[in-house]
């Protein structure tokens, strides 16, 4: 083997990815076709569960930007404006991070950990047999060959590993095409959340420098009536015929369009073939959804494949990546159809917007449309047991122990598996013992909670390293019931004393 997994493109997913990989000890090749990044701003920052990942990963400041980048508490669905703080812990995420600061913050984080990123290198052809995945690449210099355990297609929309490796790709074709602009020269009126007009719905916000980006949705504009890619004209006109208003005399830095298509991939996994991110599912990007749902693929994924890839996991575990992001993805696709529905739909989707209008004054339906749209809804199938955190994520926890402080988040930046002993008990760490080398022990209480908090009476949590949470006490009978299970459910066989030294920086035992 060359290396023990290959991933398919360089962008946030594909580098997320490599990057968990790394923390989980596999050894990764990622290959992309473009010869350089391509510096384009894109995608303009992240939800905020996408953010509370970076944050467990330690890479929020990184972007420069002071220990958390700004965040925009207020948003919308479907145009829709409500305030995202109803939900506690919930914003409309980072805006204003261009998606090439990003991309160099992953590929940075991932090279530090020994990620191989190899550029000028498209994929041809791949064949998977029992044992491995052979990738075939063209490069400048000729025909590259790449063998590895398994392959991850992270490769965007337009995915060369789904059409090779025969996934389908079924959903709801495009209806209409739309434009995204950054436009120089112009000083354009503040659109933030777009504005709706007879002939089309256009967005405008500053990015600085003089430059804004725009986004321009016409009504009529059908996806066959395309010949080649968008360019500023072709953009200015349209604005032209929604707005009234003449940009033609600005000048472009970036020019796309995309469509509404709605697609899914029917399955994730294909033996040693795995999809994660715009290979895996395509939509309108209605709320910036895109970027932080394929971040959180690779988060999902990368611990577990890195575990399997070592051999210290079965490769059962894959499985639970497409019974639990799959759904999620499918939810994504819902719920920007439904935005789209309500945002760019001419007068006939006026009742639907007045009704939305009206079930936003409602804060339960504020929590739920906000939870969507935030990521931070996002509840996997968990095993026994009714506990309200079980399958979700757990957000930042101030903690306290014998040794000082410390945060679920802090303990989370090695992409470890936590199990937090927050009532002192012997049995709960005694039950970990053979896990030492994948599991963190924390033995700490968090800073007074409430009645209400779902930590209030909770005596230990077991902790993935994606932040969700796989097993509970109650704090009532055996303190260790089911823990054994669940350990060896998400992180295999224990091992034999002598085998249980820490792979990671991090001690396996700690007083927070």
């Amino acid at each position: 083997m060359d290396t023990d997994v290959i991933v398919v493109g360089a962008g946030p997913t594909g580098l997320m990815l490599a990057g968990e990989l790394r923390l989980g000890g596999a050894r990764v090749t990622v290959v992309e076709r473009l010869a350089a990044p391509t510096g384009q701003s894109r995608g303009l920052g992240f939800t905020a569960r996408a953010m509370e990942v970076f944050d467990q990963r330690g890479l929020l400041p990184r972007f420069g930007r002071g220990p958390v980048p700004p965040i925009s508490p207020v948003g919308h669905f479907g145009g829709v404006r409500f305030d995202y703080t109803v939900l506690e812990g919930a914003h409309f995420g980072a805006r204003d991070i261009p998606q090439s600061e990003t991309e160099a913050v992953l590929e940075e984080w991932a090279t530090e950990r020994g990620a191989d990123v190899r550029r000028g290198r498209e994929l041809t052809g791949l064949t998977a047999d029992d044992t491995g995945v052979e990738a075939v690449l063209r490069t400048p210099a000729g025909t590259e060959r790449l063998r590895a355990a398994y392959l991850v297609g992270c490769d965007g929309g337009h995915s060369t590993v789904r059409d090779l490796a025969g996934f389908g790709f079924p959903g709801t074709p495009a209806t209409r095409v739309m434009y995204l602009a950054d436009v120089a020269g112009r000083a354009l009126r503040p659109r933030p959340l777009g504005e709706r007009l007879p002939n089309g719905m256009v967005m405008a916000a500053p990015l600085g420098d003089g430059a804004d980006r725009i986004i321009v949705c016409p009504h009529g504009s059908p996806p066959d009536a395309r010949t080649g890619p968008a360019g500023f004209p072709e953009v200015a006109a349209a604005w032209r015929h929604i707005t009234g208003e003449d940009i033609s005399d600005g000048h472009a830095t970036w020019v796309s369009s995309f469509t509404d298509a709605t697609r899914q991939a029917d399955r994730y996994r294909r033996g040693r073939v795995l999809l994660a991110g715009d290979a895996a599912h395509i939509h309108l990007p209605a709320g910036g959804q895109g970027l932080s749902t394929g971040v959180q693929d690779a988060v999902n994924l990368g611990w577990k494949l890195a575990a399997v890839a070592r051999g210290t996991a079965p490769e059962s575990l894959l499985d639970t990546y497409d019974d639990e992001r799959r759904p999620v993805g499918a939810r994504l696709l819902m719920n920007t159809r439904a935005q789209g529905l309500i945002f760019l739909g001419g007068a006939e989707a006026d009742p639907l917007r007045d009704l939305f209008t009206e079930l936003l004054e409602y804060d339960d339906v504020k929590r739920h449309l906000a939870g969507i749209v935030s990521g931070l809804d996002v509840r996997y199938p968990a095993g026994p047991g009714h506990h309200p955190l079980l399958g979700r994520r757990v957000g930042h926890r101030e903690l306290v122990g014998a040794a000082g402080g410390t945060s679920t988040t802090e303990l989370l930046h090695p992409a470890r598996g936590v199990l937090l002993d927050l009532a002192g008990e012997p049995a709960v760490r005694a039950a970990a013992t053979g896990f030492s080398d994948r599991v963190t022990v924390a033995t700490a209480v968090p800073k007074p909670v409430d009645g209400t908090d779902p930590l209030a009476g909770t005596t230990a949590l077991l902790v993935r390293p994606d932040g969700h949470v796989a097993w509970a006490a109650p704090g009532t009978g055996d303190p260790a019931a089911g823990l054994q299970d669940a350990l060896r459910t998400w992180f295999g066989p224990p091992r034999a004393p002598a085998e249980t030294s820490p792979t990671s920086p991090t001690s396996p035992t700690k007083d927070a």
